[in-house]
């Protein structure tokens, strides 16, 4: 059985320990977050928002939501209402701030919730998303068989994930990610495994073709996938 990847490497297990990291960086994440991928992180979050516009969703259910960043995007791009679902209450609460300093509270709802035990029912939603989320769940089938479970037939989950960058850049990317990104992690975040995490969990997560088989063993009748910037990440959407 392949070794899991943990942010602490305790007896926690995964998911109190990612839950623990991201109320540890909740503060400097987004600063973080922008200044590792150089904002382009916003335009893969608009490449899927412009995806799931041919959907015409009214509910979208945004998994692993974070401070909100995908959640907004969506809402304001696809006029739709979203409930944004994260484990970490502390990235919930800036999300919470963002959502009412754009005074779309009628539109965004933000709530605690587990991925992998979603408390809505069955065909609930006409779309489901996630960025950067599925790849610390504790236990990936599980967490994504509850993203199909609560989605209506015919409708699909659009998952943004980091992948590998292939090719000629990918001696230099892979420098960058696992020394640099972690170095300067450590010191703003103060988190010393948070941003060492974040390298080792993309290595050791399925990309391309192999993700691709994952989400149709669990039963998605069509998975397409468009990598961005390279093959730094990947949008895969899994019809239901």
């Amino acid at each position: 059985m392949k070794q899991q990847i943990t942010p602490y490497n305790t007896d926690a297990g995964k998911k109190r320990e990612v839950e623990n990291m991201f109320d540890n960086i909740a503060p400097k994440y987004d600063m973080l977050n922008h200044l590792f991928s150089m904002k382009i992180d916003t335009l893969w979050r608009k490449n899927l928002v412009k995806w799931m516009e041919q959907d015409h969703p009214k509910e979208i259910l945004d998994v692993a939501t974070g401070t909100g960043d995908l959640a907004l995007a969506l809402c304001k791009g696809l006029k739709t209402k979203v409930v944004g679902l994260d484990l970490s209450k502390k990235m919930l609460d800036i999300g919470v701030e963002k959502v009412k300093k754009q005074k779309l509270e009628d539109s965004i709802t933000m709530i605690k919730g587990d991925a992998e035990n979603l408390s809505f029912e069955d065909n609930r939603f006409d779309a489901v998303s996630s960025a950067f989320g599925v790849r610390n769940f504790e236990d990936l089938e599980k967490g994504l068989s509850e993203l199909r479970r609560v989605v209506k037939p015919g409708g699909s989950v659009y998952i943004l994930e980091f992948s590998k960058v292939e090719g000629i850049l990918s001696p230099f990317y892979m420098f960058y990610f696992k020394n640099i990104l972690p170095a300067i992690g450590r010191a703003v975040s103060k988190d010393s495994r948070a941003y060492t995490y974040l390298p080792d969990s993309v290595n050791a997560f399925p990309y391309g073709e192999g993700f691709k088989e994952i989400l149709l063993s669990l039963g998605f009748k069509k998975v397409e996938y468009k990598k961005q910037s390279f093959g730094i990440a990947t949008i895969y959407k899994a019809t239901k």
